[in-house]
């Protein structure tokens, strides 16, 4: 758990200063074209989680945080062998989630920034820790179905 920590710290840490940059640089919901038509660093909160959805509800998503952080220990991390991608994973998975928390608890909102225009569909702009959480589960989902198809081959 100790590398996995280091891995979290970092992760968190990159997070925090981003937001810090971009609160401290741009106006609160504006944002500045980097590629035209397409990529904005904007500077928005968001009360909710991705998408928006549910909205106002400070306290349940901050419990959510931290019954998930509990939850990704006790299920996947605790009496693992955990090899390097393992602790990567979770790192990153634990990096992002309490990136977004530590937002929640302190400021009452996530900061987001990254702002996608893609196909004119304006994605919801989003932050470093939800592409920490997002990739982390992607990378963990892959490794654990590939690991019961080896499984099942192996029978």
């Amino acid at each position: 758990m100790k590398k996995i920590t280091i891995v979290s710290i970092v992760c968190i840490l990159i997070d925090q200063l981003i937001k810090i940059i971009i609160t401290n640089n741009i106006t609160l919901n504006t944002g500045i074209e980097i590629i035209k038509d397409f990529f904005y660093l904007s500077h928005v909160r968001n009360y909710g989680a991705a998408w928006s959805i549910f909205t106002g509800s400070r306290i349940f998503l901050i419990i959510v945080a931290f019954v998930s952080l509990f939850v990704i220990y006790f299920l996947l991390i605790r009496k693992q062998e955990l090899k390097r991608f393992d602790i990567i994973c979770y790192g990153l998975l634990y990096g992002g989630i309490i990136g977004n928390l530590l937002d929640r608890i302190i400021l009452g909102y996530v900061i987001d920034y990254l702002d996608f225009n893609i196909i004119n569909y304006n994605f919801p702009v989003f932050n470093f820790a939800d592409s920490l959480i997002v990739i982390s589960v992607f990378l963990i989902i892959i490794k654990l179905l590939k690991e019961e198809k080896n499984g099942i081959s192996n029978n």
